[in-house]
């Protein structure tokens, strides 16, 4: 899941990058995609590992078919490793998709108002396609973290096993969903044969 998120604000930003550069892409260099890429994985492992080292601990989920962090444990050990995931592994990677696709659109929108011509109809796309995917992260993952929540710091047995199926499915199958939408709304990924 953490990878899912990481990887989700890596591709907002990178897409940035790409839409908004005014030289045209070097397809020959992959030194970014690898940056982005080992950095992403390197970032996940860092918030993945802490459990197996005592700050807080993984646990089944639900009704015990996944596995996940402890998010029915208590104490204050548990809670503060709990805050720093949502922060660092929610939190700041969607205020990274937010201000990449944010930017995106004021570039977007700076050039439409120039621009009257046939590249009209792709700048008109970029809009769709950054709210279906800011919309898509959302609802994958915010009943996930909603429910993790809840369970961490509401009534005991307040979130039953069978509730919680639904929003871990959605949350950990989030990273399906940026592509196919990015093939769906790209014109050049689509065209091409």
């Amino acid at each position: 899941g953490i990878i899912s998120l990481v990887s989700l604000a890596v591709l907002s930003y990178e897409r940035y990058c790409t839409m908004t550069r005014t030289a045209g892409p070097d397809t020959t260099n992959y030194r970014k995609t690898w940056t982005g890429i080992i950095l992403s994985w390197t970032y996940s492992l860092l918030w993945t590992l802490p459990p197996l080292f005592g700050w807080s601990s993984y646990g089944p989920e639900g009704p015990g078919i996944t596995c996940s962090v402890n998010w029915h444990s208590k104490d204050a050990n548990n809670a503060s490793y709990i805050i720093c995931l949502f922060i660092f592994c929610l939190v700041i990677p969607f205020a990274i998709i937010v201000y990449s696709y944010g930017k995106l659109l004021y570039a977007v929108r700076q050039v439409s108002s120039i621009h009257k011509g046939p590249g009209r109809s792709r700048e008109q796309r970029v809009p769709v396609m950054v709210v279906v995917m800011v919309v898509c992260f959302l609802l994958c993952w915010l009943p996930y973290a909603a429910v993790a929540l809840t369970a961490t710091f509401g009534e005991p047995g307040l979130i039953t096993p069978a509730a919680s199926i639904i929003p871990a499915i959605l949350a950990k199958s989030s990273i399906v969903y940026s592509p196919i939408i990015y093939i769906f709304l790209n014109k050049q990924v689509s065209e091409t044969p």
